[in-house]
C-alpha cells in the first residue's frame, strides 16, 4: 500500500511540475532539492520524506496538505477512517493520516504519529501562504519555529507564527500523537 501512495504523490508532483511548465531543473532549483531526487519520487522509485515533500508543496505554493490531498483523497463529504490515506516518512517512521475529506472547505484535518526520540525539518516555504494550528493528542512534542522553542504536553495547542524554518521533534521515549489544522483559504 505504501509503495502505492508513493507512486501517486510522485505522479501529482510530475502534473504540479508540468502544469506549471516547470521543467525537473526548474523545480529542483525552486524546492533547492536536486534534480535526481525529483526524477527517482515522480517515477515512484524513491518515497519522499517528509522535509523533501515540504520543499516541494512550498515550490509550488500548495501546502503539504494540499499536495497530498491531491494525490490521495477522492471529493466527498464522509471520509470513513478505513479510507483516510496514510503516509509513512522512510527516514523517521513519521506516520500522516489525512483526515478530512476533500471539500470545499477551507480547512485540512492531519493526524500525525511521530515515533520517540525523532524529529521532522519543515522549510518556510511549506508555511507562507497558510495558517496552522498544533493541537498535542498524546505524549510530548518539542516544536521549534525559528528560534522559539514550544514544549507542549497532552492537549496543549499553538498557532503558528509567521513562516519559518520549522522542527517538530519528539525528545521522549513515547511516540508523539498530535493534530495539525491547517487553513487552506483566506
Amino acid at each position: 500500500m505504501t509503495e502505492e501512495i508513493d507512486r501517486r504523490i510522485g505522479a501529482r508532483i510530475r502534473i504540479e511540475r508540468e502544469a506549471r511548465g516547470w521543467s525537473l531543473s526548474e523545480l529542483a532549483e525552486r524546492a533547492s532539492v536536486s534534480r535526481g531526487m525529483i526524477f527517482k519520487v515522480e517515477r515512484g522509485d524513491s518515497s519522499p520524506t517528509a522535509t523533501l515533500l515540504g520543499k516541494l508543496s512550498g515550490a509550488f505554493g500548495l501546502s503539504m496538505s494540499t499536495l497530498i490531498a491531491r494525490a490521495e483523497v477522492s471529493k466527498g463529504k464522509l471520509l470513513r477512517k478505513a479510507d483516510q490515506p496514510l503516509w509513512v516518512d522512510p527516514d523517521t517512521g513519521y506516520v500522516r493520516r489525512h483526515v478530512s475529506p476533500n471539500s470545499d472547505l477551507p480547512l485540512d484535518l492531519i493526524h500525525i504519529t511521530l515515533p520517540a526520540r525523532e524529529s521532522v525539518a519543515m522549510p518556510a516555504s511549506a508555511y507562507a501562504f497558510l495558517r496552522q494550528l498544533i493541537w498535542v493528542l498524546e505524549g510530548e512534542l518539542v516544536f521549534s519555529e525559528g528560534e522559539a522553542r514550544h514544549v507542549m504536553s497532552e492537549g496543549d495547542c499553538l498557532e503558528l507564527g509567521p513562516p519559518t524554518d520549522c522542527l517538530f521533534k519528539n525528545e521522549s521515549d513515547r511516540t508523539c500523537v498530535y493534530a495539525v489544522a491547517v487553513l487552506t483559504g483566506s
